[in-house]
């Protein structure tokens, strides 16, 4: 086998130990070092080097893809553009409306660092984004539907927990099994995001905190919860101990489609049911890092999306491998 892949890790929460163990899964990767702003972190491996984030410029040429594990409300906007000045990298960017933004802010550092940054890779966005692409390109007469859950979604609990007063929170997203019902038979039902979902958030107090202020903060807030019909419960730090210690989540992405004269009902159906949503997010950046090292050794710059990295490139085989196993 040539030489590996060599990765970082940049930030270490639940996203960034579980892109430490999809890298040890990997037969073409290596993991170089973690980094984090609390410096020394214990890894799952502890053979891992963990440094501190400043440490991360004296690795600029041991370091062939650093896989950025930040959340999207205020680490990737700052992180993200800072170091593709230094790695190409991946990220899972996650704020949809502000992607196109984000995208443009990040590709005009890559352009003039002449790295491959790909942004916005997860399951959504990522591949369910393809999935909604695929499905519109091939069935034009129809609609897409995405469905969410049920499942807690590190995105927005992220955002939750950054909301002032909150010390601890999660956030659920729970899809309605009645309109996923009609998608299904074909009725092309003219869905809101509240009749399509709602959002419950599960939040621990910080000691003075105002429960009414926090419950305000998180159901105005732009992009995550204003547009959703959206439940706040306050509990205990026993009870998100207890009851809220998975990470589970999942979802669907549903086109109802018609063909020919005879309008023929064409459903295609794409769904993940997922036991640990940030171990298998963590699983798709570890992918797109093979292929954000491969479109650099072509020479390749600027920021990507999954619409301009085809599949070929996130997997460890060959094409020529993929063509005899695979096509």
């Amino acid at each position: 086998m040539s030489e590996k892949i060599k990765v970082g890790i940049l930030g270490y929460g639940n996203l960034g130990r579980g892109a430490e163990l999809a890298i040890s899964q990997q037969p073409d990767m290596e993991l170089v070092a973690v980094f984090s702003r609390r410096g020394s972190v214990e890894t799952v491996d502890k053979n891992v080097k963990s440094l501190h984030i400043d440490d991360a410029t004296d690795y600029v040429d041991k370091i062939d893809v650093m896989i950025l594990c930040g959340g999207s409300a205020t680490d990737l906007p700052e992180q993200t553009p800072a170091f593709a000045r230094l790695f190409n990298t991946v990220d899972s960017y996650d704020t949809h409306a502000l992607i196109p933004e984000y995208f443009e802010s990040v590709n005009e550092v890559s352009k003039e660092s002449g790295h491959v940054n790909i942004i916005s890779v997860g399951w959504d966005p990522g591949l369910f984004s393809i999935n909604r692409v695929m499905a519109e390109a091939v069935l034009q007469e129809g609609n897409t539907y995405t469905f969410w859950g049920k499942g807690l979604s590190q995105g927005h609990s992220d955002a939750v927990r950054r909301v002032e007063g909150v010390k601890a929170g999660v956030q659920y997203t729970l899809p309605s099994n009645e309109a996923m019902d009609e998608v299904r038979q074909g009725n092309n039902p003219e869905l809101t995001k509240t009749s399509s979902h709602k959002r419950e958030c599960y939040v621990v107090l910080e000691a003075d905190a105002d429960p009414k202020v926090v419950e305000k903060a998180i159901k105005t807030m732009p992009n995550y919860f204003d547009e959703y019909d959206t439940t706040v419960h306050f509990i205990t730090e026993e009870e998100l101990q207890r009851d809220h210690n998975k990470m589970p989540h999942g979802g669907f992405v549903i086109h109802s489609g018609k063909t020919g004269t005879d309008k023929n009902d064409q459903i295609i159906e794409y769904s993940l049911k997922l036991e640990s949503n940030p171990e298998f997010t963590a699983s798709v950046l570890v992918a797109y890092a093979r292929a954000a090292y491969r479109l650099s050794k072509e020479g390749q710059s600027g920021a990507k999306t999954v619409y301009e990295v085809g599949p070929g490139y996130i997997h460890p085989k060959s094409p020529a491998e993929l063509r005899k196993e695979y096509l």
